[in-house]
C-alpha cells in the first residue's frame, strides 16, 4: 500500500503573531509512505526537488536516516499503537524552501503523520494528528495552517490540544514572498530572543495582534499598516537577514505597501500590499539583494484555503 499527502507551505508570525498567526501557501512538499514487501529493509527516506531552483543544493542536507523529522514523525505515530515503524520507503518531494521560514519541516512532519495514519487504518483522529505535529514542532501556527489551510490562528493547550480559528484574508491584498539564496534555521533564529520581553513590548504586540484580526475583518488598510509592527522578534532577528534593513527602508512610505515582515523564522521576507505596482516591489527587493551579491526568487502568491490533502501518486 502506498499514500501520498500533497501539504502547503506555511508563513508565520506575520508581524505581531509570533508563534500564534499562520498563513498557508501555494507551494507545496509531497510525502509518500510506501509499505514496501521486502524484511528486514528498515525506512528508507528519499528526498527530491520539486521546487525553488535556489534551494537544490540544500536538499543534501535534510537527514535520510532515523534523524530525519519525518522519521520521527511516523515513529511517534506507531509507537501510540504499540507498533514499530519497518519495512517503509518515504519519498519527499521538495516543492518548499529549506530553512527560509516558509514551513518546510512543518510540511513534512503533516504530510508524514497523515500518510502513515491512513496506512495504521485511521488510529488518530485529525485533532490528534494536530496535536502530535505541534509538538514535534514546538509551536502550532505553522502546523496548523499546513494542516487545514487558509489564514490560522491557533494555540497549544497545557494538555496538548491545539484551538484554532480560521479568518479569511481579503483579496483585495497582495502577498508577496521573497526568497533569499541563504538559509536561515530556526535554532539558530530563536536563540538570538530574549528569554524576559518588557511590559510595553508586550502590551504593545498585545495590541497590534488585535489590529490585525480586526484588519482582517474588516479590509482596513490603514489599520493594517499599523498592526503588522511588532517588537518581540523582528526587532531581533533584523541582523540575521542580510537587506532588510534596506527592504523595509524602501517601502515605509509606499502608498501601495502596508507592511514587510519576517516570514516565520526567515530568511525569506514577506511584503504584505495592495494589488497595484508588485513589479516594482519585486524588483526594489531583487535589486537590494542583488547590490549584496544576493540572489532571490520572488512570488506574488494567493492565500491557499486548502490543507494537506491525500492524492494520487
Amino acid at each position: 500500500m502506498k499514500v501520498s499527502v500533497k501539504v502547503p507551505a506555511t508563513t508565520a508570525n506575520i508581524g505581531p503573531g509570533f508563534d500564534t498567526l499562520g498563513m498557508a501557501l501555494p507551494l507545496y512538499n509531497t510525502v509518500t509512505i510506501e509499505e514496501t514487501v521486502l524484511p528486514g529493509t528498515g525506512v528508507e527516506i528519499n528526498v527530491l526537488s520539486d521546487g525553488f531552483s535556489i534551494d537544490e543544493f540544500a536538499l543534501e542536507h535534510i537527514p535520510q536516516d532515523e534523524n530525519s523529522i519525518v522519521y520521527k514523525a511516523v515513529e511517534l505515530l506507531y509507537n501510540s499503537i504499540g507498533q514499530s515503524p519497518s519495512e517503509l520507503k518515504i519519498t519527499i518531494k521538495s516543492g518548499i524552501p529549506v530553512s527560509r521560514g516558509l514551513g518546510s519541516s512543518a510540511s513534512v512532519i503533516v504530510g508524514a503523520l497523515i500518510a502513515a495514519n491512513e496506512l495504521l487504518g485511521h488510529p488518530a483522529d485529525d485533532l490528534a494528528l494536530l496535536s502530535i505535529a505541534s509538538e514535534l514542532e514546538g509551536h502550532p501556527d505553522n502546523i496548523t495552517p499546513a494542516f487545514v489551510g487558509g489564514l490560522v490562528i491557533s494555540s497549544q493547550e497545557d494538555d496538548g490540544s491545539v484551538v484554532y480559528r480560521k479568518l479569511d484574508w481579503p483579496s483585495e491584498w497582495a502577498i508577496t514572498v521573497c526568497v533569499p539564496d541563504f538559509e536561515l534555521s530556526t535554532d539558530i533564529a530563536r536563540s538570538v530572543l530574549p528569554k524576559d520581553v518588557p511590559l510595553k513590548d508586550a502590551v504593545f504586540n498585545a495590541q497590534r495582534l488585535a489590529m490585525f484580526v480586526e484588519a482582517v475583518h474588516t479590509k482596513d488598510a490603514e489599520l493594517m499598516r499599523l498592526a503588522l509592527k511588532d517588537r518581540l522578534h523582528q526587532p531581533y532577528r533584523m541582523k540575521l537577514i542580510q537587506g532588510l534593513d534596506e527592504i523595509m527602508d524602501s517601502f515605509k512610505h509606499d502608498e501601495d505597501v502596508l507592511g514587510c515582515v519576517i516570514s516565520g523564522a526567515g530568511s525569506s521576507v514577506l511584503i504584505i500590499s495592495k494589488k497595484n505596482n508588485l513589479d516594482k516591489i519585486h524588483g526594489t527587493v531583487r535589486d537590494i539583494w542583488a547590490s549584496l551579491n544576493i540572489k532571490s526568487e520572488i512570488r506574488t502568491l494567493n492565500v491557499e484555503p486548502e490543507g494537506a490533502k491525500i492524492v494520487e501518486e
